[in-house]
């Protein structure tokens, strides 16, 4: 788990995507679309900051490029995507978006970077277990990615924000975080 999460997913977690693996496919697929999803949102709302916009165009078309990829993994198995699914992990943590034109900007990207965090060290859970070598590849440069996407999030908040702003909303986000994932099922999904 990257250092900075506080609480570790269960073993439990791997056991689940491992033993589904297709359902897992599923909803990784979901996740990178929707996660493309987010950076062309948070370009809509913010126009007026030219380094989150260049950095967001950038983030859509990754996460685009892995929806992409996850989409061809499934076609070559011959699964077909089902409908997407809420995720109650992501709805529980957006409910801890403060309102307040400023607020709710910090706990944009902070939120997004706590997301990517722990999508990181899920996709390096994968990569450690999973049986085929293609797979601990695939998945090991997606861990990568999600790093450096937590990355992104908080170097952004650092540049519109206080240092001592971000790092006392940054641990408060940290513990939700592990509250909420914790407090979520044991299943074949992301989140």
């Amino acid at each position: 788990m990257p250092e900075i999460l506080k609480a570790d997913t269960p073993l439990a977690w791997v056991e689940a995507v491992l033993a589904d693996f297709p359902e897992f496919l599923n909803d990784h697929a979901a996740n990178e679309r929707k996660a493309s999803a987010v950076a062309m949102s948070m370009i809509a709302h913010y126009p007026d900051k030219p380094e989150l916009l260049s950095e967001m165009v950038d983030l859509a078309l990754e996460e685009l490029g892995h929806y992409r990829q996850v989409i061809k993994l499934m076609i070559e198995n011959n699964q077909t995507p089902a409908a997407d699914q809420k995720d109650p992990y992501v709805n529980q943590l957006r409910k801890h978006i403060r309102e307040g034109s400023s607020e709710y900007f910090l706990d944009r990207l902070l939120s997004a970077g706590v997301i990517e965090a722990r999508g990181a060290e899920r996709f390096g859970l994968i990569a450690k277990h999973h049986s085929d070598s293609q797979m601990q590849k695939f998945y090991s440069a997606l861990e990568k990615s999600e790093k450096s996407h937590h990355e992104l999030f908080t170097r952004l908040a650092h540049s519109y924000f206080p240092t001592s702003e971000v790092n006392l909303r940054w641990q408060e986000w940290l513990t939700l975080e592990a509250e909420v994932m914790l407090a979520q099922p044991i299943r074949p999904r992301l989140h």
